[in-house]
């Protein structure tokens, strides 16, 4: 079986070492993939990826006719035409040097635990709201929430949010549970960012709620304990 981490977010979390707890069973892996372009302050496009036995790729991709070798073959350098289907690839690298050049590790840091501290902030200004829930323990820039109640109600607030248009949201379903999700990723977000978010949303629910299409029983359903969902 071939194991591969798809960490295109959260992997770039790692470069803090609070966070390496969760990387636990990281040995078992022949593969680990981040995407720098979403949370380590790089353009897109860029996708970084670990591999335990570059030989399995060679073995697969490699292509030999006359016209493509060269004295240097073998010769230590990795050729990476042999790593893929084609021949040439973008020097996407450049962008990753220049960033940890400027920022350093200390910098990048810095970044990513603003924004977690960011996500805290949300976090807050959802639970304070006695209609909505949060729905996975919000432990680096991500946080998953929702309105109590159906999944419809939630799909209709995310309608009503990209209707608005001031921000935008992406959702996903875990255990049959619709849920919105604010990812942190951009370098100048602050406090007023997370503030400003939380109003547009709100008073999207606040349109929804007011709704005379909303059944009384998703009106009360909304006064419902929390329910917390684990997601993986």
């Amino acid at each position: 079986m071939w194991l591969h981490i798809d960490a295109a977010y959260a992997g770039s979390a790692f470069v803090c070492p609070e966070f390496r707890h969760f990387m636990k069973g990281v040995e078992f892996a022949d593969t680990f993939s981040i995407n720098p372009h979403k949370w380590m302050l790089v353009n897109f496009d860029l996708s970084v990826m670990w591999i335990k036995d570059s030989s399995l790729l060679v073995d697969a991709f490699n292509v030999d006719p006359i016209y493509l070798r060269h004295e240097n073959a073998g010769k230590g350098a990795p050729d990476y035409r042999h790593w893929q289907i084609p021949l040439g690839r973008r020097f996407r690298s450049l962008k990753l040097w220049f960033m940890l050049r400027s920022y350093g590790v200390t910098g990048v840091q810095a970044y990513i635990r603003k924004h977690v501290s960011l996500a805290k902030e949300f976090e807050q200004l959802v639970l304070a709201d006695s209609r909505f829930e949060v729905v996975a323990d919000v432990v680096m820039g991500l946080v998953c929430f929702r309105l109590k109640g159906s999944n419809s109600l939630t799909e209709q607030l995310l309608q009503e949010i990209l209707k608005d248009g001031r921000i935008y949201l992406i959702p996903a379903i875990v255990h049959n549970v619709y849920t919105l999700r604010l990812a942190i990723c951009a370098e100048r977000t602050n406090s007023d960012d997370i503030a400003f978010s939380f109003s547009v949303i709100k008073t999207c629910a606040d349109a929804i709620m007011k709704d005379s299409k909303t059944p009384e029983s998703t009106r009360q359903a909304i006064n419902q304990q929390t329910r917390y969902v684990g997601l993986d």
